[in-house]
């Protein structure tokens, strides 16, 4: 009886599926970044380890060896900040004390409090944006944000526009830094947000709006920029930026319609 020269389990298939998750969010963490070019060369370095090691070059082959046996160690070195925000993403995206937590299971979805918070929003970002007040808002999705929370002040106010535009005031001691919003509050201000290092942001983007790109690329929070240059607004959702948005544009995003959201 002949046998096949294949044979897949489907454990077999399910590694093969998970080595292929695993291998999508690095290159989700890494691309756009000078980390990308490191990673290929690399991958290059260990296909040809592979290609030495079938045509039997024992002593090439070792040396190469080598080299593979602390490519682990070599790995966290060169990628620690990228580890870092994959620990960091797997860590806030399945906080399950957070998913299951007795605040989640009560929450009721009050539609009139979240057309406040819009209306709060849109009328200060347009505040703002005429008087060129820098500001830096962003608005929690599903991943938990209370660790970059607690490195500013936490508040826990209900939104107003007179608030959020109290708070982004050049002589207010919490204007510097990010806003989060969190459960229809402002959860707290003054936060530190981790800064983009993607290469092919434009240099006309400043600090508040490489922290913007930043939080968006290792959490699924959204961002509102109003920049203290130009006044423009801008809003970011997964790692894209769409600048100089009106305030209907806004709304329209804020309402879940990202429809028109081209970069």
């Amino acid at each position: 009886m002949p046998l096949a020269f294949i044979t897949l389990s489907f454990f077999d298939v399910l590694d093969i599926l998970l080595v292929a998750f695993l291998l999508y969010q690095v290159y989700m963490l890494i691309r756009g970044t000078v980390a990308i070019n490191i990673f290929v060369g690399l991958f290059l370095f260990y296909l040809m380890w592979l290609f030495v090691k079938a045509l039997n070059m024992e002593l090439l082959g070792s040396i190469l060896g080598q080299f593979i046996g602390v490519g682990v160690i070599a790995l966290i070195i060169v990628f620690q900040q990228e580890v870092r925000k994959f620990l960091l993403h797997l860590g806030s995206r399945y906080n399950f004390s957070q998913k299951f937590s007795f605040e989640k299971w009560l929450a009721v979805d009050d539609k009139s409090i979240k057309d406040n918070e819009i209306n709060a929003l849109i009328e200060s970002c347009e505040n703002m944006s005429k008087t060129k007040t820098g500001a830096l808002i962003v608005i929690t999705k599903r991943t938990d944000l209370y660790s970059f929370a607690e490195t500013g002040q936490i508040i826990k106010a209900r939104i107003s526009s007179s608030l959020l535009e109290s708070i982004f005031y050049k002589n207010s001691p919490l204007h510097d830094g990010a806003l989060i919003l969190d459960n229809n509050r402002i959860l707290a201000a003054r936060c530190i947000l981790p800064v983009s290092d993607n290469p092919n942001i434009p240099g006309s983007l400043g600090l508040r709006h490489r922290s913007g790109i930043g939080i968006s690329q290792i959490t699924d929070a959204h961002v509102i920029i109003v920049s203290e240059e130009t006044g423009n607004i801008s809003y970011i959702m997964g790692g894209k930026i769409k600048v100089r948005i009106s305030t209907s544009e806004l709304r329209r995003f804020l309402n879940a319609d990202y429809s028109s959201f081209v970069v």
